[in-house]
């Protein structure tokens, strides 16, 4: 057995889209270019508005915070809740007390063929 880290530590602050305590640790990338990673928020942190490279998931996996699209209403997410953007769409989230994420980044991302959607 081998162990790895993608904790706070073992990643890099996000420094673009005038972010702020954010830091990304990167998990994996896969031949088909689905990359996976972590993005830790601290309290009253922000990962700055910004077009999706690709189709992107967010994951929460601890704490709660808010995610925007391309309006700027901010939509209430927490830990079991994920977001989707499209190829293009800008995007934002933060949170005032912490949040850490897990982002998936993908073409073929479809999470509409195997997640539940959470009516609003």
């Amino acid at each position: 057995m081998r162990r790895f880290r993608f904790d706070e530590q073992a990643g890099r602050e996000i420094e673009r889209f005038d972010s702020v305590g954010a830091v990304f640790s990167r998990i994996l990338r896969t031949k088909d270019a689905v990359s996976i990673g972590c993005i830790h928020v601290k309290a009253g942190g922000v990962v700055g508005y910004h077009p999706a490279v690709c189709p992107q998931l967010f994951l929460v996996v601890n704490g709660e915070g808010w995610v925007r699209g391309e309006d700027d209403e901010r939509i209430p997410i927490q830990a079991g809740q994920a977001a989707f953007w499209q190829a293009g769409e800008g995007h934002e989230s933060g949170t005032e007390s912490g949040m850490t994420a897990i982002v998936i980044e993908g073409e073929e991302l479809d999470p509409d063929s195997f997640m539940t959607l959470l009516e609003a």
